[in-house]
This record gives structure tokens, C-alpha cells and sequence, in this order.
């Protein structure tokens, strides 16, 4: 009779692939509140101020001091303030280069600076205050 048939299996399809779970998306941020302007203030009459007045350099500070013979070697002997001192000694400084150049706190001295500095070879910024006061009289 007839040759056998053959069937086809029928073809089941794939199962479907799940998709990706799709990120939700962060809440927008809330607007801030509207700041409310302040409320008018009243016109009050001011005061009117003073003028300035320069301020007058304390007499203490400008009194001219005698300085040590060590210390006439760097800034010379004539008498001047305090103040006048220390900047001179700055001077002296940053003239020669003795700023430390990783710690610009340090101040490295050479030979003169070294008898200023009673032997020592490096000497804080904050402590040449007190050497200059140790090289000053009235």
C-alpha cells in the first residue's frame, strides 16, 4: 500500500528569553521652597558715623632701641624701633636666599646670621622675635 507516511513532529517554539529588568528611575528632587523676601524695614534715621581717625602707631613700638654688635653686622648700628629690626633682619633674609625652601617656616643661617642666632644653624620664623629682643637695649 502507500509507503508510510512520515509525520513532522510539530515544532515547539522556544521558550521566550526574559527581558532585562528595567531600572527604575530616581525620583526628581524636590524644588527648594521659595525663600520669602524679608518685609521692608522702616526708614529709622541713622546715626551718622564719625570719620575715621588714623590710627596712631603705639610710642612704645617707635621708641628708637640700640642694637648689639652682632646684630650691627646684619642691619647696621644705628638706633631704630623694634619693628624697624625686624624688617631689616627680613631683608637680610630674603636677600641672601636663607628662607628654608621646604619649610618656609625655617630660617637657615650663615655665618653672620649664626652668631645672631647663638650658634645655632636653623632657627623658626616665631623665635626671631626673641632673638631680636635678645640683641636689643634702650
Amino acid at each position: 500500500m502507500a509507503k508510510a507516511e512520515k509525520k513532522a513532529a510539530p515544532v515547539k517554539a522556544a521558550p521566550a528569553k526574559k527581558a532585562a529588568p528595567v531600572k527604575k528611575a530616581a525620583p526628581a528632587k524636590k524644588a527648594a521652597p521659595e525663600k520669602k523676601a524679608a518685609p521692608a524695614k522702616k526708614a529709622v534715621a541713622k546715626k551718622e558715623a564719625a570719620p575715621k581717625v588714623k590710627r596712631k602707631p603705639n610710642a612704645a613700638f617707635m621708641a628708637p632701641l640700640k642694637v648689639s654688635a652682632t646684630m650691627a653686622k646684619v642691619i647696621g648700628s644705628t638706633p631704630m624701633p623694634r619693628t624697624e629690626i625686624v624688617k631689616k633682619v627680613w631683608e637680610y633674609i630674603k636677600k641672601h636666599g636663607l628662607q628654608d625652601k621646604a619649610n618656609k617656616r625655617m630660617i637657615n643661617a650663615d655665618a653672620t646670621l649664626k652668631e645672631v642666632f647663638e650658634g645655632k644653624t636653623q632657627v623658626s620664623m616665631f623665635d626671631l622675635a626673641k632673638i631680636v629682643n635678645s640683641h636689643v637695649q634702650k
